[in-house]
């Protein structure tokens, strides 16, 4: 599983998130790799970029790590009710065709599992759909439960971990639900 955040500030609610579900995910029995989008410098997607220089070299790293999980869980900030550019930037340079390689192989048949975390009462729970649509639209295979962490700022404990119930109970449901789906797609 690669579990990541769509927000690139180290210390975001939605990167606590990723990296907590990483550790459940792990607890649940699949390997999990812990990745921050904004070490992968990715340049705002421009096909006339990409017609000049080809894939930037964060493109092709994360198409490389993309291919190579099963699945994904995903904490993705909502920013003004949608998807962060963060996020749908990674999204749009991975979805990039390759020359010898199946259409949106890093994204077919792939698990997600969704959350999300913020400081108001939704809990990013508007962006959670606009992901849902994109990578669903791309093949992935979306787990249906998700949850949206309220009030985020209050639920973390200093290791990390969401220490306010029932926020922790219901991000293991969506992990494990996720690294379910992926090995029986996998068996």
């Amino acid at each position: 599983m690669l579990a990541f955040a769509g927000s690139a500030r180290r210390e975001s609610f939605n990167a606590r998130l990723a990296r907590f579900a990483a550790r459940e995910a792990e607890a649940a029995g699949a390997q999990a790799v812990v990745l921050d989008l904004a070490d992968f410098d990715l340049p705002l997607y421009n096909g006339d970029l990409e017609t000049a220089e080809g894939l930037p070299a964060g493109a092709v790293r994360l198409k490389e790590l993309f291919l190579a999980h099963d699945g994904f869980l995903i904490a993705s900030p909502e920013y003004n009710g949608s998807v962060s550019p963060l996020l749908k930037n990674a999204i749009d340079w991975v979805s990039r065709p390759v020359a010898g390689q199946p259409q949106l192989v890093w994204f077919r048949g792939k698990v997600a599992g969704l959350m999300a975390a913020s400081p108001g009462a939704l809990g990013g729970l508007r962006g959670l759909v606009h992901v849902r649509q994109i990578l669903s639209g791309i093949g992935v295979i979306v787990a249906p439960g998700q949850h949206a962490v309220a009030r985020a700022g209050t639920v973390f404990d200093g290791e990390g971990a969401l220490a306010e119930e029932p926020h922790g109970a219901a991000v293991r449901r969506v992990v494990r639900e996720t690294v379910r789906l992926a090995a029986k797609l996998n068996a």
